[in-house]
């Protein structure tokens, strides 16, 4: 069974993440993935390039597991910066569809003062639930 969203009638539309969801299936966590490469080298330095590493390296965990986006959960972003992400909308938009398609799991971000890799600007951990 494929992962569902949940929507509590009279809400207000989610954008861009779903309130909760509902699977069945071998559970994966993959530990925070931030936008190096698997040589762990930063090609990118500014947000969006590090975001698109991070959801790439995301995606690859989930894929060797047996799994795709779609089976993705739930997604906890750290990010370092509010007002560097909240400029960038529109390019995070883009550049998560670009990696994840349309399938938008349960999300939380939170903004904290530093990451461990100094270069890195966001971290992002996962949740899939992959078929039995």
């Amino acid at each position: 069974m494929p992962a569902i969203s949940v929507h509590p009638e009279g809400w207000k539309p989610a954008k861009g993440y779903a309130n909760g969801m509902v699977a069945e299936g071998r559970l994966l966590f993959v530990g925070g993935q931030i936008g190096w490469t698997a040589d762990q080298v930063f090609e990118a330095q500014g947000f969006i390039g590090q975001m698109s590493q991070a959801l790439r390296n995301i995606l690859e965990v989930v894929e060797t597991a047996g799994g795709r986006a779609e089976d993705i959960t739930r997604l906890t972003w750290y990010v370092t910066d509010k007002a560097e992400y909240l400029a960038n909308q529109a390019e995070v938009g883009k550049a998560y569809r670009e990696v994840m398609g349309y399938h938008f799991p349960a999300m939380t971000m939170v903004v904290v003062s530093a990451l461990v890799e100094d270069e890195a600007k966001i971290e992002i951990e996962a949740t899939a639930v992959l078929p039995s």
